[in-house]
């Protein structure tokens, strides 16, 4: 299944350009949240990390939108190719 990860920073931005990218993108399902980037706790990423499956294909606008930094995206895409999960 392809699911999508929608991140904005505050309240003021909105999800739509990176909705819409997504869907393009086949994504069944997206999960949307709303923290800064410098932020370590992001309970909607956490889910759906924990819902994802093997086989499973995450997709992203921007990878900005996922890792809080080079060395959290670099064990975000390890783990998920350790979990034979894709990202997109």
């Amino acid at each position: 299944m392809r699911i999508g990860y929608a991140r904005v920073s505050t309240k003021d931005q909105n999800f739509v350009l990176q909705e819409d990218a997504l869907k393009q993108a086949g994504c069944e399902k997206v999960f949307r949240e709303i923290v800064s980037g410098a932020k370590t706790s992001r309970p909607v990423l956490n889910d759906l990390l924990s819902r994802l499956r093997k086989g499973d294909v995450l997709v992203v606008w921007k990878l900005d939108r996922l890792g809080r930094s080079l060395d959290h995206l670099v064990k975000l895409a390890n783990e998920l190719m350790e979990r034979n999960i894709d990202l997109i």
